[in-house]
């Protein structure tokens, strides 16, 4: 079943915004699982028999691809800062904008 969200999205809601951040996470994942397991199957199946790989930059993908995910998730589940104060101008998204000063008041 999806995640519902309670009120209208906004990327400037905190909470919004960490959702948003981990379900972007865990399609990455998703895809660096599906990406790297056909990679791997196609690695093993054309090496069986053989001493040669077939493609020999498989490991430096995989890898790559895994230091890439890592970073994302130190990003996410330790620097990102979900907080109203990282918002513009500090107002909670259900406040009505604010308006500066014009050269007329």
């Amino acid at each position: 079943m999806p995640p519902r969200w309670p009120r209208q999205p906004d990327r400037k809601d905190p909470a919004y915004r960490r959702l948003d951040d981990r379900m972007n996470f865990a399609v990455h994942v998703a895809l660096f699982a599906v990406t790297n397991s056909g990679l791997w199957f196609f690695q093993l199946l054309n090496h069986a028999g053989n001493t040669a790989a077939i493609w020999p930059i498989t490991p430096w993908i995989t890898g790559g691809w895994l230091f890439i995910l890592f970073l994302h998730a130190v990003y996410i589940f330790k620097v990102a800062d979900y907080s109203y104060a990282a918002v513009e101008m500090g107002a909670p998204p259900d406040s009505p904008p604010t308006r500066g000063k014009s050269i007329n008041d």
